[in-house]
C-alpha cells in the first residue's frame, strides 16, 4: 500500500509538500522525504510526535535512541504508527530552530509498478530562509509563587558559612 501524504510548515505563508511513500517505510524514511522535500539536508535531530484531530501533541518518536525507552524512527514502520484513524503527527526538525510541520495520512492507494518511493506529487510556497519564531508563552499561575509575601522574612545567606 502507499499512503499519500501531506507535509504543512507551521508559518503564516502556505508552504505545502504531498508526497507518497510505502506503508512498509520507516518513520526515519518518512523524515527523509520531509526534510528532503523542503530543502534540508536531513542531518539534524528530529522528532515526530502522535497527534490528535486538534494537532495537540502527544507521545514523541525520536530520531535516535535517547535512552529513555522511546524506539529510534528507523525501528517504526508507518502501518504501526499510522492508520485512517491515527493519521496525523507532528515533525519538528532542527531542535535550535524548531522548524514544525503538521503531517497527515489524506489517502491510502495501491502502489503502482515501476515507480519510485517516496515520490514528491505535489509543492506549494517557498521554504522561508530562517524558521518561522515560535512565542511561547506561560500563565502566569507561578508568579505568585516566586514573590516574597510582606509577612515573610528573607533569608540573610551573608552569616552562612560555606566553603
Amino acid at each position: 500500500m502507499i499512503y499519500r501524504m501531506r507535509a504543512i510548515l507551521d508559518t503564516e505563508e502556505d508552504v505545502i509538500r504531498d508526497f507518497e511513500i510505502e506503508d512498509q517505510s520507516t518513520l526515519e524514511e518518512l523524515h527523509d522525504a520531509i526534510s528532503q522535500s523542503f530543502g534540508f539536508a536531513g542531518n539534524e535531530m528530529a522528532s515526530f510526535y502522535r497527534s490528535d484531530e486538534q494537532w495537540n501533541q502527544g507521545e514523541e518518536l525520536p530520531l535516535v535512541d535517547m535512552g529513555v525507552g522511546e524506539k529510534p524512527m528507523n525501528d517504526i514502520p508507518l502501518d504501526k504508527i499510522i492508520s485512517e484513524s491515527d493519521n496525523r503527527l507532528i515533525y519538528v526538525y532542527d531542535f535550535l530552530n524548531l522548524w514544525t510541520f503538521f503531517v497527515e495520512l489524506i489517502e491510502i492507494a495501491e502502489n503502482e509498478p515501476m515507480r519510485g518511493y517516496p515520490s514528491l506529487i505535489f509543492t506549494h510556497g517557498e521554504v522561508p530562509e530562517t524558521a518561522p519564531n515560535k512565542e511561547f508563552s506561560g500563565s502566569g499561575e507561578f508568579e505568585d509563587d516566586l514573590s516574597t509575601d510582606e509577612n515573610e522574612e528573607e533569608d540573610d545567606y551573608d552569616s552562612d558559612d560555606f566553603y
